[in-house]
């Protein structure tokens, strides 16, 4: 099956909670169902699934496949682990918790850690990526109007009201990387250059003087000078990181409406999570993001500590 899931498709492939299941055992254990402990492949099966599906006769370990991933202890059935993992992967913009719930019929509070805990697998499509160049760096602010909120509630200047977010698109492999900076200075840009690129590679900015050391640390740097109205200069130009922006502040405006700035890099996470799986199929992207749900946790106490 290629190009995008429509609903129809959706409820095709997971019309119950067995094969909603056996798919996810499918990507975890495309070899066959080995141990999460030990890796051993002698595992037995539970007709009687109690107290876990599979047990290791090697280790006599209980488990099953929501051991060790995000789904841990999640008493939500997994054909709708499988639906939300839909909606948050086919929708550009993405999907609020409210609306989440409605359509899943779960609780608001539910869907909200659902949906976090989704944008955490998201977060693996960017482990790993060292990008080679050329590469649009930008920032951008994320936050609401000052001139739409109480006058008692406004600030000045009007960053203070908003949180920095940096981003870097690799043109030769169209991968993205985004992260929220507690403060767009000189010393925290140069950083994220050099965590997220090799030495060499090529960086496009605009003017921000921030990224002036840049040459010095080895980075070709080229820019293009937004404030006169300059928006490329033969190759230079960030115009493809900024599409990346207007996808952010659509997705903050018109779907989730307020984005913590506690919780301002999951919906980064997501962000990237989306746009670094965009050339996969449909049901490629589902499979993706339920491998990268191996090994990772974020308990509700994590979320609200």
């Amino acid at each position: 099956m290629s190009g995008a899931l429509s609903f129809f498709d959706v409820e095709a492939l997971f019309p119950d909670e067995v094969s909603a299941e056996a798919w996810f055992r499918d990507q975890r254990w495309p070899d066959g169902v080995r141990c999460v402990a030990c890796l051993s492949p002698n595992v037995a099966v539970r007709p009687t699934r109690r107290p876990q599906p599979f047990r290791c006769r090697d280790c006599r370990k209980d488990f099953s496949v929501r051991t060790g991933t995000l789904m841990h202890g999640s008493k939500l059935p997994v054909r709708t682990w499988v639906l939300a993992m839909w909606m948050m992967s086919e929708r550009t913009k993405g999907v609020s918790s409210h609306q989440m719930a409605r359509e899943l019929g779960i609780t608001q509070k539910t869907a909200w850690h659902l949906g976090h805990r989704i944008r955490k697998a998201f977060a693996g499509t960017m482990e790993g990526l060292r990008f080679a160049g050329p590469v649009e760096v930008d920032e951008t602010w994320v936050g609401g109007r000052e001139r739409n909120k109480h006058i008692d509630k406004r600030h000045t200047p009007w960053q203070d009201g908003k949180t920095s977010v940096i981003g870097a698109l690799d043109r030769a492999t169209d991968k993205l990387i985004a992260r929220p900076l507690d403060r767009p200075d000189s010393e925290s840009l140069t950083g994220f250059v050099q965590d997220i690129a090799r030495r060499g590679a090529r960086v496009f900015t605009d003017e921000h003087h921030g990224y002036s050391p840049l040459y010095l640390l080895g980075y070709p740097h080229s820019t293009v000078n937004h404030s006169r109205r300059n928006w490329a200069n033969g190759e230079t130009s960030t115009n493809r990181i900024e599409s990346v922006w207007a996808v952010l502040k659509r997705a903050h405006k018109g779907t989730y409406h307020q984005m913590s700035p506690r919780h301002l890099h999951r919906y980064c996470d997501e962000l990237c999570g989306r746009h670094n799986h965009r050339p996969l199929s449909g049901i490629d992207r589902l499979s993706a993001l339920a491998r990268l749900m191996r090994g990772r946790r974020l308990t509700w106490r994590q979320l609200v500590s």
